[in-house]
């Protein structure tokens, strides 16, 4: 009987890594495009800019563009950690240091336009800050600016922390001549010290208000939103009034408020920082927000309340609490007076006075 020889073969043979799907594949074969300090910056190739709106929070725009994946400025409550987990990167410190640029953002835009309804609302920042610090060299959301400037009847929102969007007043201006255009800009806190700790790479809140300072005296819609309110924080009667004096200085058209909403992604970061800074405070949170990323009805109320307080003092509006872009929020008589007086009439050219005529396309 002839001799065989067995062959080695292992019992269980190890299989290729699998490849992973969608838009984790295509994070995992971005090329490196810049870099920040302890920050990588990768190209995105993805085939759309302009995405669909779902949302449990009640958010009334139809159309949110984000130019980043991830952001620099490392918002310890951030809500959009868990977007990176869509690419198989866990780690919520990776949201942060692992920053992915959309490629071809104004191509696909222009493109992506025809799919737009007349009375659809748009957001531009909804996840991820548009002016977060790898703008200054990159410039794609002034790119996407560039594309909005050339439509008419579009309805537009755009949130950010940064100063940088001072930078495309001129853009800006072009965009709400012929469209509804909405700025807010976040400012949690007035407190540096806190903000430093809170939002580590954002710009200090007194620079945040003399943005929008200066950007309404471009006669642009501008409000400042205080979001999240922080329980036991920044949730009282005078940190409210404090807000809406210093919202009132910076002449912004209208104050927003609302409670943290602190998803799972992102409580142990924000657990962390409460740890940290505020410990008395984490039994009170972890039982807040054990089973529900949402605070109970009552406190919504009661913040409500003292947001409503806050800017009938100050002759603020409010950004009504279901839309993102404040279409119904004009400015206060009050300040419109002292506007004219103020600043040179051809400074307030970019406010339409009534919503502009809608094109059929665009």
């Amino acid at each position: 009987m002839a001799n065989i020889q067995a062959t080695a073969l292992p019992l269980f043979p190890e299989l290729p890594p699998a490849t992973p799907p969608g838009i984790a594949r295509m994070a995992a074969d971005a090329a490196e495009v810049d870099q920040g300090h302890l920050v990588e910056f990768r190209s995105l190739p993805v085939r759309s800019i302009l995405n669909r709106v779902v949302s449990r929070r009640g958010l009334r725009f139809a159309w949110g563009i984000n130019p980043y994946r991830g952001c620099e400025f490392a918002c310890r409550y951030c809500y959009a950690r868990y977007t990176h987990e869509f690419m198989e990167l866990r780690n919520p410190a990776d949201f942060e240091r692992k920053i992915y640029v959309k490629d071809n953002a104004a191509w696909l835009l222009r493109q992506e336009l025809r799919q737009v309804r007349p009375g659809e609302e748009i957001a531009i920042g909804t996840a991820t800050d548009p002016y977060q610090p790898i703008e200054r060299r990159l410039r794609i959301t002034q790119s996407l600016l560039a594309v909005f400037a050339e439509q008419r009847g579009l309805s537009i929102g755009i949130v950010t922390k940064s100063a940088l969007i001072a930078r495309d007043i001129r853009y800006l201006c072009q965009i709400a001549s012929n469209n509804e255009l909405t700025i807010h800009m976040t400012i949690t806190t007035p407190d540096a010290a806190l903000a430093r700790t809170l939002e580590p790479r954002a710009p200090r809140p007194d620079i945040r208000f003399a943005t929008v300072r200066r950007l309404r005296e471009a006669g642009l819609r501008v409000g400042v939103m205080c979001a999240p309110l922080l329980p036991g924080i920044t949730d009282t009667g005078p940190a409210l009034n404090r807000m809406a004096e210093l919202a009132r200085q910076s002449r912004a058209c209208f104050l927003h408020a609302n409670p943290l909403f602190l998803k799972p992604c992102s409580k142990e970061t924000y657990l962390a920082f409460i740890r940290e800074h505020f410990p008395a405070l984490e039994p009170m949170y972890r039982a807040r927000y054990e089973d529900s990323a949402f605070v109970p009805r009552a406190y919504a109320d009661r913040c409500r309340e003292l947001l409503r307080a806050a800017c009938k003092k100050h002759g603020l509006s409010q950004r009504r609490d279901d839309t993102l872009l404040a279409r119904n929020i004009g400015i206060p008589p009050s300040l419109r007076e002292e506007e004219s007086q103020l600043f040179p009439l051809n400074a307030l050219a970019g406010v339409p006075r009534k919503p502009p005529a809608r094109a059929s396309s665009y």
